[in-house]
């Protein structure tokens, strides 16, 4: 009987290098390439303007440097051809219209678009057991919307107070759950700094960050279960134009990163003008310049850049 079982522990041992060697040879074919995003966050579900795009980004993804660059535009980037704010592009005219402007505003090409809705957001954040972000300021915002609110008189409230949850984050390292870590990145009424679209931008970026950490982490990577877990969350929940069969080529040169750098489309470029007829009277902003060449050189030279 010892003899059989330790036949059978060794076939099993040469059965498991066996797999582990013909998967390792089909994951070296597999081929590599530089492919660019545009990830939209959106509302999604019941919220309202669910399609409206909260976060807008660009990302490069670069095998050779193992670099992912990611680029954060304003949501309030006027367009004159749409006569619109960037932010309502996906709601009015789609993915790929979408995607057509941000190249034109970046004169980079963009081959791919990903959409992710509150919900996900947050199953991918507790799915990896939640993440730690280096929050750079402390800050209040008074005015961060409950959802299912929106319409409440609050008893004749004419601050419609009952509508907002006060969120508080302080300076340093936090722990975030995924509702946290979604009023981190949504938060737009904050007192003082914090409260321009470029601070939310920088906040959204560092939750990237903060995820990417995560998932290098030894707790995760030696955790298969979340792993798969993670994989079919995001596969089967997000919207995408991404063909099934580039699934395994973009995870083996996102796996292949070491460096994720950021940057943000902010005040050195744009400009918020006097609100007038001209943008519809509202609140807008537009490049100093006049055009969108000064945010095209410095994208193409942040790209190429191994800072």
């Amino acid at each position: 009987m010892g003899k059989i079982f330790k036949k059978a522990v060794l076939f099993l041992f040469l059965g498991i290098i066996l797999a582990s060697g013909i998967f390792f040879y089909l994951w070296q074919k597999i081929p590599v390439y530089q492919a660019n995003f545009l990830i939209l966050g959106i509302a999604g579900g019941n919220h309202q303007g669910k399609d409206l795009t909260d976060t807008i980004m660009f990302a490069s993804l670069n095998p050779y440097q193992k670099q992912l660059a990611l680029v954060s535009l304003p949501r309030d980037i006027w367009l004159e051809k749409w006569r619109a704010k960037l932010n309502s592009i996906y709601h009015y005219k789609g993915l790929p219209e979408t995607k057509k402007t941000v190249e034109e505003i970046l004169d980079q090409k963009t081959d791919y678009g990903i959409i992710i809705d509150f919900e996900v957001f947050q199953k991918i954040i507790d799915t990896l057991g939640g993440i730690t972000v280096d929050v750079e300021r402390s800050f209040d915002d008074y005015k961060y919307p409950i959802p299912g609110k929106e319409n409440d008189l609050c008893n004749g409230d004419p601050l419609y107070r009952c509508r907002y949850e006060h969120l508080h984050f302080e300076a340093g390292k936090q722990f975030m759950d995924g509702q946290t870590a979604l009023k981190f990145v949504r938060s737009r009424n904050a007192k003082g700094e914090e409260g321009t679209d470029f601070a939310r931008a920088a906040r959204q970026q560092k939750v990237i960050l903060a995820i990417k950490e995560k998932i290098l982490s030894k707790e995760f990577l030696l955790s298969p279960k979340k792993a798969i877990q993670l994989f079919k969350l995001i596969t089967l929940n997000i919207q995408t134009d991404i063909p099934k069969e580039k699934y395994w080529q973009l995870l083996k040169v996102g796996l292949k990163i070491r460096n994720i750098k950021t940057t943000t489309i902010n005040s050195n470029y744009l400009i918020n003008p006097p609100i007038s007829k001209k943008y519809d009277n509202q609140w807008v902003l537009v490049p100093k310049s006049g055009n969108w060449s000064e945010i095209q050189e410095y994208i193409k030279k942040f790209l190429i850049s191994n800072d």
